[in-house]
Formats: C-alpha cells, sequence, structure tokens
C-alpha cells in the first residue's frame, strides 16, 4: 500500500510540473548508460518527463532537460559523464538548462563528491533506488532553484505503474526482479543496486498481456540474476502465489502462454541458478529464443573461486553439454572479462580452451577494470594493463574466426527475421535480427518494419548476415551465392583427389545454365545445393 501511495504522489507532482510547463515547447535529452536494465529505467524516466509536457530531442544544445542514467561497471562510463557535464556548463549558462543525474554511479559517494566539486551547477542528483521520486525532484528544483539530492543506501522497494515511453514499437523490455545476492568480487552492481528483489508474477504477467494487446512480439525478461526470480521472496508457500508461479521456470511457461507474444529472450542468468526446471521450460516453450546468455567470466577455476562465481571450469561445461542436450537448436553467447587479479598464462589458457570448446555464438569481451568499493580493486597481484590487452586480442582473434565458421552454417537457411528498420550504416537497407540474434541486412520496403519477415540468407559477413525476402523462386543473386560456395567446395576437393573433375565440369555447366537464366536450374541451385552446404557446414561444425 505504502508504494502506491508514494506512485499516487508522483502523479500529483507530474500534473504540478506539467501546469508549469504548459505551452512553453520545452525538450528534453536523455543519455543512457550501461545494460539492459539502465535502459528500461530510462524508458520510465522518458515516460515521466513526457507526461510532465517535455518532447524528445537528440541535441543536448537546445534541451531544457538533460538527464544522463549512468552506469558504474566500467571507468570509461565515468569518464563520458565528467565530460558531457564539462560541455553543458556553458549551455547552462546560456538556456538556464535543468541537469539531473541518476543510475549506478550516483550511489558511489566518491563519485557525487567529485560532482559537488567540480560539477556544482548540476541540478538533480538521484539513486537507483529514488528514480520513482523524479518528478518531486523536479518540480522541487524548479521552484526553489536548489540542488536535489535523492539518494538512498538501503534497498528500495518495487514501484508499479510508473509511467514508461517504449523504444520500439515492436520489442519491449520488462524488468521481473532488482538487484543481486552474489557479490562477484569484480562486481559493483550488488553495493549500487541492492539486494535482490523480485516483482509479484500478477504484475509482470499484466504488463505482458498488455504489451500484447499493444502489438509487441518479442519481450525481454531482465534481471541482474535473471534466473534466480523468486528464490530470495519470504512470500512464497505463504498463498501469495499467482498461477502456481513459484520460480523463474513457471513465469517462463506463464508467459509463454500469452497470445500476441512470438519471442521470449531473457538476461542475465547466472550459471549456478541455472537449474534443471530451467532448462526443461525452454526447452518446451516454443517462444523461448534458444540463444541463451550464459556468463562465463574467466575459463579458470582458480580466477572463478577468486571471483566467487560459485561454479568450476568443469560445472560449466557439464552445464552447457545438459543444455545442448535437452534444448534443441540452442546456441550460446556469453561474458568474458580478460586479466582479472591474479590471471596467469595458465588460466587465460584455460578461458581460451572453453571458449573453443563452446563455440559461442557471441561473445562480450571486456578487459578487467578495477571499481572502488569492491574486493577485487584491493586484490593484489593486479595483471598489467599490456599484458591485460594482449590477452584480449588473442581471445578476439579467436572469437571472430568462431564467428566466422558460425555464420556458414546459416547461408541458404530461411530465417524468420525481426525487422527493426533502416540499417545505421545504409539507409536504403532494411535491419532485423534472427532468433538466434543475428543481424541481417537485407533490402526491403518501409512497411516491413516492426514485422516478422522469412528472409534466405544469401551470404555471412563478420558482424551480419545479408538476406533476401522470399519470392515465388530465388533471385539470380541468391543462386549465383550458393553456386559460388559450392564450387569453392569442389574446388578444394579436386586439389586432394581428381576424381572430382567431372563433379567440377557439372557445376561449371550448371553455372552456365543458370547464368543463361533458367528458372528451374536456379531453384535447383538454391534448394538443392543450399540444403547440401548447409549439411556440410553442420558435420565441420560437429568435428
Amino acid at each position: 500500500m505504502k508504494t502506491e501511495q508514494e506512485i499516487e504522489k508522483q502523479k500529483q507532482y507530474i500534473e504540478k510540473v506539467k501546469e508549469i510547463n504548459q505551452g512553453k515547447n520545452l525538450k528534453y535529452y536523455i543519455l543512457t548508460m550501461g545494460c539492459q536494465l539502465n535502459e528500461n529505467d530510462s524508458e520510465k524516466l522518458c515516460g515521466m518527463v513526457e507526461e510532465m509536457g517535455y518532447m524528445p530531442t537528440d541535441d543536448y544544445k537546445e534541451a531544457d532537460l538533460v538527464m544522463f542514467n549512468t552506469c558504474c561497471v566500467r571507468e570509461n562510463a565515468e569518464d563520458k559523464l565528467f565530460g558531457k557535464l564539462g560541455e553543458l556548463k556553458r549551455i547552462k549558462e546560456q538556456r538556464g538548462t535543468i541537469i539531473a543525474i541518476g543510475g549506478c554511479m550516483m550511489q558511489e559517494k566518491h563519485i557525487t563528491d567529485k560532482i559537488h566539486e567540480s560539477y556544482s551547477y548540476t541540478d538533480i542528483i538521484f539513486g537507483t533506488h529514488t528514480l520513482q521520486n523524479f518528478p518531486e525532484d523536479l518540480y522541487n528544483t524548479m521552484q526553489s532553484k536548489k540542488k536535489m539530492l535523492d539518494i538512498m543506501d538501503i534497498d528500495g522497494e518495487v514501484y508499479e505503474g510508473l509511467p514508461i515511453k517504449r523504444t520500439s514499437n515492436i520489442k519491449a523490455s520488462v524488468t521481473i526482479m532488482y538487484g543481486c545476492n552474489n557479490f562477484c568480487t569484480y562486481c559493483i552492481v550488488p553495493y549500487v543496486r541492492g539486494r535482490e528483489r523480485s516483482r509479484h508474477p500478477k504484475d509482470i504477467l499484466q504488463e505482458v498481456e498488455q504489451l500484447a494487446k499493444e502489438g509487441y512480439k518479442e519481450i525481454t525478461l531482465l534481471g541482474q540474476n535473471v534466473n534466480s526470480y523468486l528464490v530470495s521472496e519470504d512470500w512464497k508457500g505463504k498463498g501469495l502465489e499467482y498461477k502456481g508461479i513459484n520460480s523463474f521456470a513457471t513465469l517462463l511457461r506463464e508467459i509463454n502462454k500469452i497470445d500476441g507474444i512470438e519471442r521470449i529472450r531473457f538476461v542475465s542468468p547466472h550459471p549456478k541458478d541455472f537449474t534443471d526446471d530451467v532448462i526443461e521450460a525452454i526447452a518446451d516453450c516454443e517462444k523461448v529464443c534458444k540463444l541463451i546468455h550464459l556468463p562465463l567470466q574467466s575459463g579458470s577455476s582458480k580466477v572463478l573461486k577468486t571471483m566467487n562465481r560459485k561454479y568450476t571450469k568443469e560445472q560449466y561445461l557439464a552445464l552447457v553439454e545438459k543444455m545442448k542436450a535437452k534444448i534443441p537448436n540452442l546456441t550460446l553467447s556469453t561474458d568474458i572479462i580478460v586479466g582479472f587479479a591474479g590471471e596467469t598464462e595458465e588460466d587465460f589458457e584455460d578461458t581460451l580452451d572453453v571458449v573453443r570448446k563452446v563455440c559461442f555464438e557471441q561473445v562480450y569481451m571486456f578487459i578487467y577494470s578495477r571499481r572502488v568499493g569492491t574486493p577485487g580493486d584491493k586484490m593484489q597481484n593486479q595483471v598489467p594493463e599490456d599484458i591485460k590487452h594482449k590477452r584480449f586480442d588473442r581471445l578476439k582473434e579467436l572469437v571472430e574466426s568462431q564467428i566466422a565458421e558460425n555464420n556458414q552454417k546459416y547461408v541458404g537457411t530461411v530465417q524468420k527475421v525481426l525487422v527493426e528498420g533502416p540499417s545505421k550504416n545504409n539507409p536504403d537497407l532494411l535491419t532485423g535480427r534472427t532468433d538466434s540474434n543475428k543481424v541481417v541486412i537485407f533490402e526491403g520496403t518501409p512497411d516491413l518494419k516492426d514485422k516478422i519477415i522469412d528472409l534466405k540468407i544469401i551470404s555471412e559477413h563478420m558482424w551480419y548476415l545479408k538476406g533476401e525476402i522470399m519470392n515465388d523462386y530465388a533471385s539470380l543473386d541468391t543462386a549465383i551465392e550458393i553456386m559460388a560456395y559450392k564450387i569453392a567446395d569442389c574446388v578444394n576437393k579436386v586439389e586432394k583427389d581428381k576424381k572430382y573433375e567431372k563433379e567440377l565440369e557439372k557445376l561449371r555447366n550448371e553455372r552456365e545454365e543458370m547464368y543463361s537464366g533458367n528458372v528451374e536450374m536456379i531453384n535447383k541451385i538454391v534448394e538443392v545445393y543450399g540444403k547440401e552446404l548447409r549439411e556440410i557446414y553442420q558435420d565441420k561444425q560437429k568435428s
């Protein structure tokens, strides 16, 4: 009841600010740093300020309200924030711009002290537990012209009913829990986000059901340790469950039933909490995407222990094998930290070994950055920066070679792609993502945005795939791409065994027929040879 009253109070402040801003055509700018949870928080901030009469702008120089939603995971985020604040001083003097800074970084005292000392012209500082108070904080600073400091060092409540401005019309993030209880020694998150607090299943389902009614097709469930959902809640078993939901696995199964939702993703799980019932739910639920993000951080059992990750190299690999055995078409992505305190060359080789064995679809690689307030910052045997960077480059080389090989398996296949809109690099092309989160670039019309369509993959590149809209028959360009792979494979065979020369001659004759516009031959190359190519690449991957 307390949280409902607080939200009602903030709605009153929204109306007060809206009245002050009426007829002024004010604009806001927001810069979001960090993870998807931060992005979801920013959607709530945008929802609140737009109800208060502000319109968005991409140019902070013309904004009347500038908001920074900060991250403290890596040091470069601090540098980015202070650089932006420095740029804003002159703009504030000219326009009277209100500057608000929130998010994880504001939970660190040494950061807020620096802002007070060096950037005293900021107006509002708020933390991760007080985001819901922003309308009140904004109203008070507008009225008093005094700096507002709104930070709590205790875990905040779970507030429902905040306005939200979604950044997409078809994909949406839904936070299911806040905080973390793991205390990995490199990570500041438990100190700035607090302990684990789960949203009630009823509130989550109502949000997803509403998103489905509004036409959203894909949702991503968010949490610092998403698969520990409900684990720490003391009301379990007291008759407060909803639709039998008492775990992350049962939540997945219930969301899978919601009509209109076609894709379900989640981040980030913890390997230690990846229980059998979660694996079974993923396997059973057809809407749950089969690309699973499974953070490794290090392949060395020694380093994992130092990190307080609560699993070993062997346990991680065993979990991967169990998941691959039970979940059809599973692909994995991961996080890896290079150069954590005490990491030796042998430890790093263990990491490379895991990467080779698992063959991840995507790898997010980070050079270890010491964070004030974490145990890792005080550890001895910090790895020199030059060694960190050399190891990072070696890992990057391995990962990129695997990605290049993995991408080949998509050529000739038909993929369901969620169209996101024009490509950032080429606005004449469209871009979208497959179930396995692969970026696909293709030619198409603007009306395809926010739709899920079938695309034939005609070529692969390091960071994206090239696709083609399915027609009654495949285009000549598609056939050429597939024939090129087929001939190249056969040339390799001829170099080893002359008996394949006749096959090569046959392929070259077929290519000539294809060039002449023979539709039957085009279809044969795409359908028959495309299937054969997929089998070749799958065999290569297995070996």
